[in-house]
């Protein structure tokens, strides 16, 4: 599998690498859901070994997966597999989870919870270390020493790689100046590409810095994939970010159905033909490092790494732009 470097880093990544969100499964943070539907561990282990056979060498977790539930199943199945985990970039996350710190970027919590990572996966070091989000506190309260917390951890050989996850283009523009990553992350997915699209203000300062993007969701939580029925939506358990969302909805469904009906008749008609043209978009896109698809079982990993070098052409690209617009 082709890889791609992250920045300017010297790491670099196979363009399809996974996301281990729903390895955490069902989770709360102060009240809310924001875990996914519970997975077989044994399931996950055969699923990873699937995408490492392929040439998968990047793992994306985070903190608040699970709960840090997440970061050890990762670390058990390198163990089962009999793999050494530092032959594999695996990246994690800091800020959704603030445990009893008043803000989960102060400097104290960044500390403890690198640590606390570092144990939960096994490891001595973090290849890829992310702020989770872009909210460093009322006016940017904890930014700068929270981003001095994370270069001193680079500095201890804690941390290779600085990375920048965020939900707007605004957050990226603030607090990449003072976090000075060499990775962006958030989703991009070919129903929503704000971050990634040629001339964009994300696009335009991945250009302008070296920095590159990891895109997350790029299948949309599989509503691309056309697995949804309108006549009959997806219900999710309590726990599960997915309940309630207007996305999985009969009337968004139902409105997605035929758009993604040109699809098929353009790129065939299977899963695997969806999947190979939604990751392949998201590839196609100027400054993107790789795709982190999350995955339940060995077959979702299947699909997604049979999408490995498969290159749309521009007129591809077009057709799919205008298909969903």
């Amino acid at each position: 599998m082709r890889k791609r470097e992250l920045g300017k880093s010297g790491v670099f990544v196979s363009e399809i690498s996974l996301g281990c969100w729903t390895m955490g499964g069902l989770n709360w943070v102060d009240g809310r859901p924001n875990g996914w539907a519970n997975v077989s561990e044994d399931e996950i282990v055969d699923a990873i070994k699937v995408g490492i056979d392929a040439g998968v060498n990047h793992f994306d977790n985070a903190d608040v997966y699970g709960n840090g539930r997440a970061e050890r199943m990762l670390r058990r199945a390198f163990e089962k597999l009999g793999l050494n985990t530092n032959d594999f970039v695996v990246a994690t996350k800091v800020g959704h989870f603030p445990g009893t710190a008043a803000h989960a970027y102060e400097p104290a919590h960044v500390r403890h919870q690198c640590e606390q990572s570092l144990l939960n996966l096994g490891r001595d070091h973090i290849d890829v270390y992310y702020f989770h989000h872009g909210n460093f506190g009322e006016s940017g309260f904890y930014l700068d020493d929270a981003a001095a917390t994370m270069d001193r951890l680079v500095e201890e050989g804690k941390v290779r790689v600085k990375g920048q996850s965020a939900y707007s283009a605004d957050d990226f523009l603030r607090v990449t100046p003072k976090v000075r990553p060499s990775v962006l992350q958030s989703w991009a997915h070919a129903l929503d590409d704000q971050f990634v699209r040629p001339g964009s203000p994300v696009s335009e300062l991945m250009a302008e810095t070296g920095m590159t993007f990891v895109a997350f969701s790029p299948l949309a939580q599989a509503r691309l994939l056309d697995k949804y029925d309108p006549a009959n939506p997806p219900s999710f358990e309590p726990g599960d970010h997915r309940q309630n969302s207007a996305a999985f909805s009969a009337e968004a469904i139902a409105a997605l159905k035929p758009k993604l009906g040109a699809l098929k008749a353009r790129f065939g008609d299977s899963i695997s033909d969806l999947a190979s043209v939604a990751l392949n978009y998201v590839l196609a896109q100027p400054h993107v490092a790789c795709v982190i698809p999350g995955f339940r079982n060995e077959r979702q990993v299947q699909v997604n790494v049979g999408a490995a070098g498969r290159d749309l052409s521009a007129e591809d690209i077009h057709f799919v732009q205008e298909t969903l617009k």
